[in-house]
């Protein structure tokens, strides 16, 4: 009796123990990343809904997203989505819109507590036309984070003291203007942050499809093993 009850008790213990000692991860993305009621805060706009438009995408579940799969798949467990649907890295947004409330440096101080980070951004910058502005590794200004590579520079530098002992892990999309794949690289070995080109992913209407995010969440495990 007495033996079966201390085996109890140490399998309690084991899983509780296996359950917080799991690596969390955070999402700092757009449109890529977002879902329906899994992204905070839950006022950030979002592309893939549980009710999905057909003629822009066939993800329809949650579990279909790179991220769920990725963090699913590996045994981590979700601190944070902050993903914004439409949102640049810079505070420029498209037809030169300000988008210093929704940028990703506006979001990067809102990840929680977490063991990796992964930053999906870069697309809308490429898209809206933003200004590229000069690599500058300090002393930003209010100008200088309208353009792309600059406030490129301040997300990673911020990152990197913000979070220390945190992994980082930029996805770089494919299709991208050489210039923002570029500097994203450039950037990343100056920070040694990791990073990933994605190649050939699925997509419809510009975004993954569900081949696409599998395609994601496989080149980024394969990444990070």
């Amino acid at each position: 009796m007495f033996r079966r009850i201390f085996l109890s008790l140490f399998l309690i213990a084991s899983l509780t123990s296996l359950a917080q000692g799991r690596k969390t991860v955070s999402v700092l993305g757009d449109s890529y990343s977002t879902y329906e009621g899994f992204v905070e805060p839950e006022t950030n706009w979002v592309w893939y809904f549980a009710k999905p438009r057909v003629e822009t995408t066939d993800v329809n579940n949650v579990q279909q997203t790179w991220w769920h799969q990725f963090i699913k798949n590996n045994g981590y467990k979700l601190e944070k989505n902050n993903s914004y649907s439409g949102s640049t890295v810079c505070n420029t947004g498209y037809d030169g819109a300000d988008y210093s409330e929704i940028s990703f440096i506006a979001r990067m101080d809102n990840l929680g507590c977490p063991d990796m980070i992964i930053v999906f951004g870069g697309t809308n910058d490429s898209w809206a036309n933003v200004p590229l502005g000069e690599i500058k590794y300090a002393g930003w200004n209010t100008e200088d984070l309208k353009s792309f590579r600059p406030a490129l520079c301040h997300m990673m530098s911020f990152l990197n003291d913000r979070y220390p002992n945190t992994e980082i892990i930029y996805l770089i999309n494919d299709g991208l203007k050489p210039e923002i794949t570029g500097s994203i690289k450039e950037v990343c070995d100056h920070f040694s942050i990791q990073y990933l080109e994605l190649m050939d992913i699925d997509k419809t209407a510009g975004h993954p499809n569900i081949n696409g995010m599998r395609q994601i969440a496989r080149q980024l495990t394969e990444k990070i093993k």
